[in-house]
C-alpha cells in the first residue's frame, strides 16, 4: 500500500530524530549481550520501520539495529545465538527502499569482513501495519500455545494511530520483552477530544477520552496524558517499571516523550545510561523531574535535585545499605544513574551531611557493606 509517508519531505533527518536513534543504538549495545547470555533466540521488532535511509544518507533504525549487533565488540561471544529482526512498514515504497538498504548493508558487511553474512541473523521486511502484523503474531502464538521470544520492540510512529494498548499488552507479555515508544504527546493533546479521533484515542490509551481526562486537575494536560499512558503500560501491559524522558524544543515545550517499559531493573539502568550518553543539541533537550525540579540530561549533571531528594527520603531512617537499597532507589525512582549517586554521596560526606559507615579493612568508597546515616 502506498501512502503519503513515502513523501521525501518526511525523510529529513533532524537532530531530535538523530538523538532518538542514538539512544536506541546505545541501548541495543547493552541489551544484546545481556540477552544473548541466557537466551537462544532474540527478537528486535521495529513496528514503524521507515525507509532504512534518510535524505542525507543517514541510517534508519533498522540499519542502526543490525549494525549495533554485527559490529558489536562482543559479536563473537554472541554468534552462537539466533537473532531475528522483524521490520514492519506500511508504505509500499518505503518497504522497498528498506529492503534495498538492508541488502546493501549485508553486502557491505560481508565484503568488509570477507565472509558471508551470518546465517544466524535473520531479517524480514513486512509491508503492512504494525497493528495488523502484531495481531497476526498474537493469534499465531495463541494457536501454537507459545510465547514471544525475548523482544525489544521499538514503536516509533509518525502520529498516534495503529498502536493499541491492548495489543501491546497481548504481544509483549513475555517476561523478557521490552518496549520503547515515541509518545507523540503534542499531537495527542491537540486531538484527544476531537470527535473524528475517538476510536484511535480509545485504542491508544485503552480508555475513552472521558476516562483519560477524568482526574485532570487543570494544570498541565501534557503531563497528565503522559501519566495516564504510563499508568496503562503498568496496569494493562504489566510493565512494572516504566520511565519517561521528555523531548523539549528550544522554547521549552514538550514535543514528545520517549517511554521505556521493562520488567527488569537492569533494563531501567541501561536505558538511563543510554539517555545520559546522548547529548542533545541547543535546539532541544531531554529532561525528567525529581522532587518538583527539572533534571536536564547534560554531560555535567546538576546533582542538586538528587542531593535534596536523598536527604529527604533517608532522614532519620537509620543506617541504610548503599548496595542495593540506595542504588535501587536511584535507578528506579529518580532520573539519575549509579555514577551520579557516587558523586552525590561523596559531596554529602565531605559536607558532613551524612555519616558513612565502612567495614573494617581497606577503605572502600561505597562498596558492598557500606551504610549511610542521614541525621
Amino acid at each position: 500500500m502506498k501512502t503519503k509517508d513515502s513523501d521525501p519531505g518526511k525523510w529529513a533527518y533532524p537532530d531530535h530524530t538523530k538523538a532518538k536513534h542514538e539512544i536506541f543504538e546505545q541501548y541495543l549495545l547493552a541489551w544484546f549481550p545481556i540477552l544473548a547470555s541466557t537466551n537462544g533466540r532474540i527478537l528486535v521488532l521495529d513496528g514503524f520501520a521507515g525507509r532504512g535511509i534518510y535524505n542525507d544518507g543517514s541510517k534508519g533504525s533498522p540499519i542502526i539495529a543490525l549494525s549495533a549487533l554485527l559490529n558489536h565488540s562482543h559479536w563473537q561471544r554472541m554468534s552462537h545465538r539466533e537473532f531475528v529482526f522483524l521490520f514492519i512498514e506500511h508504505d509500499e515504497d518505503n518497504a522497498a527502499s528498506l529492503l534495498s538498504a538492508i541488502d546493501g548493508f549485508k553486502a557491505a558487511w560481508a565484503a568488509e569482513n570477507d565472509r558471508p553474512f551470518p546465517d544466524n541473523v535473520k531479517t524480514r521486511v513486512v509491508n503492512g501495519t504494525f497493528e495488523q502484523e502484531a495481531q497476526a503474531m498474537c493469534d499465531w502464538l495463541a494457536e501454537q500455545k507459545r510465547s514471544l521470544a525475548p523482544t525489544f520492540a521499538f514503536v516509533d510512529p509518525f502520529g498516534w494511530t495503529g498502536l493499541p494498548m491492548k495489543l501491546l499488552a497481548e504481544l509483549l507479555n513475555h517476561k523478557s520483552c521490552e518496549v520503547f515508544i515515541n509518545f507523540m504527546v503534542g499531537f495527542i493533546n491537540r486531538f484527544i477530544e476531537h470527535p473524528d479521533q475517538t476510536e484511535n484515542m480509545n485504542e491508544l490509551f485503552g480508555l475513552d477520552a472521558e476516562q483519560v481526562l477524568a482526574d485532570f486537575d487543570g494544570t498541565d494536560r501534557v503531563a497528565h496524558l503522559r501519566d495516564v499512558y504510563i499508568r496503562q503500560l503498568v496496569e494493562v501491559a504489566d510493565f512494572p517499571w516504566v520511565r519517561w524522558f521528555a523531548m523539549k524544543n528550544s522554547t521549552g515545550n514538550v514535543g514528545y516523550y520517549l517511554i521505556h517499559g521493562t520488567r527488569h531493573i537492569l533494563g531501567v539502568e541501561k536505558m538511563k545510561d543510554a539517555m545520559w550518553k546522548t547529548a542533545p543539541s541547543g535546539d532541544f533537550s531531554f529532561s525528567d523531574r525529581l522532587a518538583g525540579l527539572d533534571v536536564l540530561f547534560t554531560p555535567e549533571a546538576d546533582l542538586t535535585p538528587l542531593r535534596s531528594a536523598l536527604l529527604h527520603k533517608y532522614a532519620g531512617a537509620g543506617p541504610v545499605m548503599v548496595k542495593p537499597s540506595i542504588e535501587e532507589w536511584v535507578v528506579l525512582e529518580t532520573p539519575y544513574r549509579k555514577p551520579h549517586l557516587t558523586a552525590t554521596l561523596k559531596q554529602l560526606e565531605k559536607a558532613g551531611l551524612i555519616q558513612v559507615n565502612r567495614p573494617k579493612g581497606p577503605k572502600q568508597q561505597f562498596a558492598a557493606g557500606v551504610t549511610v546515616v542521614v541525621p
